[in-house]
């Protein structure tokens, strides 16, 4: 690759041997409604989120909290 080349790739401009025409149209947003649906993504609060350090430490913190619930006999939740 020529130092000409390598200038235009980092500076994320297309290389002369390539047409815009050569790609696809791009369609913004074109999985997000697929990833909403297959997505369980859940947002703490800054404060709960720095008393973890990883998400790991969370899982293993709700999975206990659900142990404790069920030995407690809380009764199950079901639609409201």
């Amino acid at each position: 690759m020529k130092k000409a080349e390598k200038a235009a790739a980092a500076a994320g401009e297309l290389r002369p041997r390539y047409q815009r025409s050569d790609f696809p149209a791009l369609v913004r947003g074109k999985y997000r409604a697929r990833l909403q649906r297959s997505s369980n993504v859940v947002v703490l609060e800054p404060e709960v989120a720095g008393l973890f350090p990883n998400a790991a430490a969370v899982n293993a913190a709700l999975c206990s909290l659900v142990d404790i619930a069920k030995r407690a006999g809380s009764p199950p939740r079901g639609p409201r």
